[in-house]
């Protein structure tokens, strides 16, 4: 006679444990960016316009070498920008207005489950991101060489600098004041930062200030590891550390999450 087995159906109440509810929560803005059709216009169609336009056409003077290797870099520092800042910065606006921040807060998710939560999805999306714009840069005949693994460091730097500068204008501003400085400064700093403009165009002493910008310390990072075949990119990189210190501190100092 077979042994009967005993279901134990006792309730066990209690939070799933941290990095499951930081994943569950990822996904949640992973789809939810995705599923957003304004989001998805800045964060992939755009970014792929404006490569395959500027690559294209001669709207551009980038010296003696093929525009697409000049272009295809700081594309892939403006996929950085949209996603770590510009899409960061309105959409944790928009969920500190209507109380999203606030109802997550009663869950079990701490504060510190849900940057990461933040993060994690930041980094995935930007991961689609670069491996998108990377197909259709090759496509168009972009041929990157030098030490491809510094353009990592670059990436993350630059991502933890845009985040901490989104989180600071979405912790600090209202909703609708959020969306209108995240587009202002993401035109503003597509033109001014490199990106499909030489800053070696502006005069002396505003290139100066311009190469101090983040999109510029990255743009500048990633064109030289990956078209100029750069060594280690010293500069862009210090100037990417200080813009992500000081921003993730301020931001963590004056975040207000209701």
């Amino acid at each position: 006679m077979s042994a009967i087995t005993t279901l134990d159906l006792t309730p066990r109440p209690g939070a799933a444990p941290l990095h499951r509810m930081v994943l569950a929560q990822a996904g949640a803005e992973i789809r939810a960016t995705l599923r957003n059709g304004e989001q998805l216009l800045l964060t992939l169609i755009i970014p792929i316009l404006l490569l395959a336009g500027f690559s294209a056409a001669p709207l551009v003077d980038v010296g003696g070498g093929r525009r697409v290797d000049f272009v295809a870099p700081g594309i892939l520092a403006l996929a950085v920008m949209s996603t770590a800042f510009t899409g960061q910065a309105i959409a944790t606006g928009f969920e500190r207005r209507y109380g999203v921040l606030r109802r997550l807060g009663a869950t079990p998710l701490s504060r510190t489950g849900l940057l990461l939560a933040k993060t994690v999805a930041v980094v995935a999306v930007e991961a689609l991101q670069i491996v998108v714009i990377t197909v259709v840069a090759l496509a168009l005949g972009w041929s990157p060489h030098g030490g491809p693994l510094w353009a990592v460091p670059l990436l993350l730097l630059g991502t933890a600098a845009f985040s901490g500068l989104g989180l600071l204008m979405a912790g600090t501003l209202r909703a609708e004041a959020t969306l209108a400085g995240a587009n202002l400064v993401y035109l503003v700093l597509l033109g001014l930062g490199g990106v499909l403009f030489p800053l070696d165009r502006f005069p002396g002493g505003v290139r100066q200030v311009l190469e101090l910008l983040p999109i510029s310390a990255l743009t500048s990072g990633l064109r030289g590891v990956l078209g100029d075949g750069g060594g280690f990119p010293g500069g862009p990189l210090l100037v990417l550390l200080c813009w992500a210190v000081a921003a993730l501190a301020l931001a963590a100092r004056t975040f207000r999450w209701e």
